[in-house]
């Protein structure tokens, strides 16, 4: 016995031993732990020892003063580092020696209390660190009220920075009299690389190279586990909250937990740094009873800030189940599937063993974030159930590098007990806070808490849902959840009816139609209305509300193109306006139908006015507009939209002209969103168009905006040749574009290319820039290829050039600036999408395509 007992101790050891050797070897083991303000070591209530700041920022600078808080707030579970303060009037940078490849945590720690001279509610500021902006006109203050909490944490991970010194730089805003910036406690801790590609939400080809991010921690929850102090984690010093307070609706599932005699098993390839054994020791599942868990999605409701990527983190382990297929289950990320078929033991190949998954959405439209599982019926699994044991929820940089949110907005309530106390915070309270990583009151909040907090969310979402209504005869594609509009039909088991899903893929912002209303504004799809046919179907010319012309794009069932497509023109279109982008109105998903309403381009397709048509011409000044209006619509796209997206399907087909002969980029079916700041392209399958696909892109299989370039420049020589990207009846040499005019290039023998309608209009010059243009959209390596800006520019200086060609040079490339400048300020209001803006810039827009002088 003693032997044993002895072995155990060794064991245990041993395993202890390794893990610390693991984690310091990859992590180099070092931190920072400063208590800001603080004029010697300090040690908190979890035994971390804290360091004085004044080592790391320039003590000649004289721009802080220290200072302690008036009170100390009882939610406060150690006075360390909360009490006291670095206060900065300007701005004023920390500098810390760092290895310049290692990733790190940024732990921020702010309380707002009252210091001499200083009421915190004035207190407006900003934070970055190499280029990363991590706060802007940032508010502990307003941030603590809304949220209910004494003080607030803030979690960053940083990229390696490729530098010795890690800078981070308060900034007090400029906006507000008297501002100033403080901080009270700094974590720097090195980590290793914890990061990898994960696939996007909604786009099922598409993967998002995470480990190139920074990003912000949003929530991290112990999935029916209990608060796991940062001392207890598994080297990292992060803190794991109680998942209750975030559950939604009456049915919180069942937690459970292993035996302390069960133990948890890392494989080799998930160290054991990942996540503590803590979490994985601990799960929440639906239950034992069948017939309940089909009437409910185990769900989890957090509040994000809009208009960023997010990565979500889905930590498994089973110590129940101990083969494949016995518990099997869906996961649903803001009512799209992420994954159809989970199975914990599947992937472990064991009980006991810790897998995690992860998955990146973009957030859009709602502040809410839903996170689902149910059970899924395909597999006739032999537990009809689901299960977690954590979750990590993460922001990832935009493409400026920017992490910052906006300030919460207080309650009414809270707003109107605010007295503004020099001596206790109105605001202090023990309440849990639902955004962010937040400590305050979680560590001490009671079951009873988190019961009452989980009822009163149900009831107020239960009186916004209504739960009436069919199902759609597609069997729910994606399920839905939502809590803003009386329209919304949710079905139990995670289905839904079309108006539902449309509502949400489209933020709100798309709207839904019968399919009678459908039926009716074509004629119950006449012939006669069809105006257009695609990869995708049919379009037909329809009216809507009593006379609207619009554009009805009806999905063909035996279309190789199909859901997917219908979302993404969904998803991307309802949340972008722009000139030249064509307008989604609204769509309809009924009895097996997909179908798309837009706004009716009068005068159809580019292509049809350019070759194997009727119509008459178009001259070579119109053609020069026509491609500046697309060039535009594109570099929106690439650089003007929230989050870069790719259009992949650059054609002639695909650009629209209005009765106004204003060009409008159109079929978004095969769009994806970009890469990152950190990344150069996106790996995905091949699609787009023979004839106008890049060939880097073929090749490489890697997406980049210039593969929409290498596009747009067969889009060019189509229109300066009239004659399609590709042509089999011609000679084999000649029978693809894009080789035939290099070829041409080459030779010198351009002008060939010509289309004779057009022949005797362009001037010389303008026709040299257009043709070098074109030919550098045609760069064998993208790197080589202008940006959509400067092909905007060129374009703009070529239509200068044709309008008055005895104008100096000079004075025709300053105009095409002032075009260029006009439309680049503009590409803001045009991503509002609000009409009243859109409206109030006609003007000015109309100066862009004819701007005076021309």
């Amino acid at each position: 016995m003693k032997f044993y007992t002895f072995l155990v101790i060794i064991t245990t050891f041993c395993s202890l031993l390794s893990k610390v050797y693991s984690l310091t070897n990859v992590t180099n083991s070092y931190s920072f732990v400063l208590s800001c303000g603080a004029t010697s070591n300090a040690t908190d209530a979890d035994g971390r020892i804290w360091s004085p700041d004044s080592t790391y920022f320039p003590s000649s600078s004289g721009n802080s003063i220290t200072s302690k808080a008036k009170y100390q707030d009882p939610s406060l579970i150690s006075d360390i580092p909360y009490m006291t303060a670095r206060i900065f009037k300007n701005q004023t940078t920390y500098s810390f020696p760092v290895s310049p490849k290692s990733r790190h945590w940024i732990r921020l720690h702010f309380y707002p209390s009252s210091y001499d001279n200083f009421n915190c509610s004035n207190s407006f500021f900003s934070v970055n660190i190499a280029g990363f902006t991590l706060l802007n006109n940032f508010s502990a203050s307003i941030t603590a009220q809304a949220l209910t909490q004494a003080y607030i944490i803030r979690e960053f991970t940083l990229v390696p920075l490729q530098t010795a010194t890690l800078n981070i730089t308060f900034t007090p805003s400029s906006a507000y009299n008297d501002s100033f910036a403080f901080i009270n406690g700094i974590e720097i801790v090195s980590m290793p690389e914890i990061f990898e590609p994960a696939p996007m939400v909604g786009f099922s080809d598409q993967t998002t190279e995470t480990q190139a991010s920074s990003m912000q921690t949003m929530f991290r929850l112990n999935v029916g586990g209990q608060y796991i102090p940062a001392n207890n984690d598994s080297g990292l010093g992060r803190i794991w909250y109680d998942d209750a307070p975030y559950l939604f609706g009456a049915s919180f599932g069942i937690t459970s937990a292993a035996n302390n005699s069960m133990k948890i098993s890392y494989p080799s390839n998930l160290p054991n740094y990942i996540a503590p054994e803590d979490v994985y020791r601990t799960a929440r599942s639906m239950g034992p009873n069948p017939d309940v868990n089909r009437n409910y999605n185990l769900t989890w409701i957090f509040q994000v800030d809009t208009n960023f990527t997010y990565l979500v983190r889905l930590h498994f382990c089973d110590f129940q189940m101990k083969r494949m297929n016995q518990r099997v289950f869906k996961i649903f990320l803001n009512n799209q599937t992420a994954l159809e078929e989970a199975d914990v033991i599947g992937w472990s190949s064991a009980q006991n063993v810790p897998a995690y998954k992860d998955f990146v959405l973009y957030q859009t439209g709602d502040d809410e974030m839903w996170v689902a599982l149910h059970p899924t019926d395909e597999t006739k699994a032999e537990f009809y159930d689901a299960i977690l044991n954590g979750l990590e929820i993460f922001k990832i940089n935009d493409t400026t590098g920017n992490l910052a949110g906006p300030n919460p907005v207080p309650s009414p309530p809270l707003a109107a007990t605010d007295t503004d106390s020099q001596s206790k915070p109105a605001f202090a309270s023990n309440k849990t806070s639902k955004k962010g990583i937040i400590v305050g009151s979680v560590a001490g909040m009671t079951a009873g808490l988190s019961i009452v907090v989980v009822v009163l969310t149900f009831v107020k979402r239960r009186k916004n849902i209504n739960n009436g209504g069919n199902k759609s005869s597609r069997g729910g594609w994606l399920p839905i959840y939502s809590s803003r509009s009386t329209e919304t039909r949710t079905t139990i088991s995670g289905k839904s009816s079309g108006s539902s899903h449309i509502s949400n893929i489209g933020g709100g912002l798309c709207r839904y139609f019968t399919l009678a209303e459908i039926k009716q504004g074509t004629k119950n799809f006449d012939e006669s209305r069809v105006i257009g046919v695609g990869g995708f179907g049919k379009v037909y010319r329809g009216e809507i509300d009593g006379g609207t012309t619009v554009a009805i794009k009806r999905a063909n069932p035996s279309s190789e193109q199909g859901l997917h497509e219908f979302q993404t023109e969904i998803e991307l279109l309802s949340k972008l306006r722009h000139r030249h982008l064509v307008s989604l109105i609204g769509a309809c998903e009924e009895n097996d139908e997909m179908i798309l309403v837009y706004d009716y381009m009068a005068n159809g397709t580019l292509r049809e006015h350019l070759y194997k048509h009727n119509k008459p011409p178009l001259s070579w000044k119109q053609r020069l507009e026509i491609c500046i209006g697309a060039a535009r619509g594109l570099h929106y796209l690439h650089t003007g939209a929230r989050y870069t997206i790719i259009h992949r399907d650059v054609k002639t087909t695909n650009i629209l002209v209005d009765d106004k002969w204003v060009a409008k980029v159109s079929d978004f079916g095969l769009s994806k969103t970009g890469p990152n700041l950190q990344q150069t392209h996106v790996s995905t399958m091949v699609k787009g168009s023979f004839g106008y696909l890049d060939p880097e892109y073929f090749r490489r299989q890697q997406l980049t905006e210039k593969s929409d370039v290498y596009s747009f420049g067969v889009v060019l020589f189509e229109v300066l040749s009239g004659r399609p990207a590709l042509n089999a009846s011609l000679p084999k040499e000649q029978v693809s574009l894009a080789d035939w005019a290099l070829h041409c290039h080459r030779k010198n023998t351009t002008k060939e290319l010509m289309d004779p309608h057009i022949k005797g209009e362009i001037i010389q010059e303008c026709l040299k820039q257009f043709i070098d243009t074109a030919v550098s959209c045609l760069s064998d390596h993208g790197t080589d290829r202008p940006s959509m800006g400067s092909v905007l520019w060129n374009l703009e200086y070529c239509l200068q050039l044709q309008s008055d060609p005895d104008e100096p040079k000079m004075v025709a490339e300053q105009k095409a600036n002032d075009a260029y400048a006009m439309h680049t300020e503009l590409l803001t209001v045009a991503e509002e999408g609000k009409e009243s803006e859109e409206h109030s810039t006609d003007a000015v827009f109309s100066q862009i395509v004819k701007p005076q002088g021309r």
